[in-house]
């Protein structure tokens, strides 16, 4: 298991963060998910070997913020 910290951009209420919680959980090998949508920030647990980092951006990008790995 790894923890990926994502800086996440464009999160301006609950429902984006509720928004970006649904689509990292989508992803596969994902575990857990926190979004702190005022910080900016999503801290994901993830099996090795599953998803990627590269995945977890483009999910969070395909739903409408920008993303970047810490």
């Amino acid at each position: 298991m790894q923890t990926i910290i994502l800086n996440i951009s464009g999160m301006t209420c609950g429902g984006c963060g509720n928004s970006v919680t649904r689509v990292l959980q989508a992803l596969d090998g994902v575990e857990n998910v926190t979004v702190d949508w005022q910080a900016g920030r999503a801290e994901v647990a993830l099996q090795e070997g599953t998803s990627t980092v590269a995945d977890l951006i483009a999910a969070v990008e395909d739903a409408g913020f920008e993303a970047r790995a810490n």
